[in-house]
């Protein structure tokens, strides 16, 4: 089995080399969650410098959590294991920021599983979603990164409902080197994805990434929509769709927790990517989501660029996170 991502966990050379002059991902993971962990920290440091741990310190914790979108079951945890021995005592800081990032380590670590594809070919991706959410440009970043890695990629833009989704991935095609299936906008998608399997077995596609619409407003049509362009793979082959990539957008906060919902169950989702983690102090609901679902957490991006999206990391997210060194 090959891994999307195989050639940049294999650089760890390259990466203790980044991180000890200050650049690389840890470092972009670490400013990328700035506003995560500043929000976290920050309300730390004021609940526990030279207080004791009372019930009123614990429940002003357990407040910050949930602020952070940890979620109930999470945030419950993380207060226990601070309050562990340590009762009526004071605690410093630190002490509990390393704390949290255990606890959020312990809960990310099942999760924390590469993107990867078996021998089909092609092998197919469908990227669900709701619109916003990033789903276009990182099918781009994903195509990027596998043209990059020698695999032939094809694009096919079934969110037909939106023509600036279809313009945004044809030059994501272009600009990568990928052949991109697209038709007018309003165009029937689940024909569009049939032709696009069609083609791609044709002509030696390693690897074919499915765009699709995220109209959550009517969960209906979505489930309809969805059903048929499955539908339509599975005639060409029945092992297809092979991936059912999720993208949650972390700035929506709890409305993400909804999606995924909706998603895991329309959809059969296999895996999740979250994005614009730079763009939130909310971070957290990436935990209170693997807390619910168990799904695997294929990569997060936190920015605009390629190198922004990048494989997972549980303890690296959990560090960053609660404010600590990498």
């Amino acid at each position: 089995m090959s891994r999307l991502f195989q050639k940049l966990f294999n650089r760890k050379s390259e990466v203790v080399a980044e991180e000890t002059t200050g650049s690389g991902w840890l470092s972009r993971l670490k400013d990328g969650l700035a506003k995560s962990s500043r929000s976290i920290a920050g309300s730390i440091g004021a609940i526990f410098t030279k207080r004791r741990l009372d019930a009123a310190t614990l429940q002003d914790l357990e407040d910050v959590l949930l602020q952070a979108d940890l979620g109930v079951t999470v945030s419950e945890r993380i207060v226990k294991a601070v309050a562990t021995g340590r009762y009526d005592r004071e605690i410093e800081p630190e002490e509990v920021r390393a704390i949290l990032a255990e606890e959020i380590t312990k809960v990310l670590k099942p999760v924390e599983v590469p993107l990867s594809f078996g021998k089909e070919k092609p092998f197919v991706i469908l990227v669900v979603g709701v619109n916003g959410a990033g789903k276009t440009t990182t099918i781009g970043k994903l195509g990027a990164i596998a043209t990059r890695e020698g695999h032939k990629v094809m694009f096919a833009a079934c969110d037909t409902f939106r023509a600036a989704a279809i313009e945004q991935l044809t030059l994501w095609g272009k600009r990568i080197g990928a052949t991109t299936i697209s038709r007018p906008s309003g165009a029937d998608a689940s024909g569009l994805a049939f032709d696009a399997v069609t083609e791609a077995q044709a002509d030696g596609t390693d690897i074919l990434f499915i765009d699709t619409a995220g109209r959550l407003q009517n969960k209906v049509h979505l489930m309809e929509e969805l059903d048929k362009i499955v539908r339509v793979i599975k005639k060409q082959d029945t092992s297809a769709p092979h991936a059912v990539l999720l993208v949650l957008d972390a700035t929506t906060g709890q409305n993400a927790l909804a999606q995924a919902e909706v998603f895991t169950k329309v959809a059969g989702v296999t895996g999740l990517i979250m994005t614009k983690l730079d763009g939130t102090a909310r971070g957290g609901i990436l935990v209170a989501i693997a807390e619910k679902f168990k799904l695997p957490v294929h990569a997060i991006g936190v920015g605009e660029a390629i190198d922004d999206l990048q494989p997972f990391r549980a303890e690296a997210f959990a560090r960053a996170i609660a404010g600590l060194e990498a």
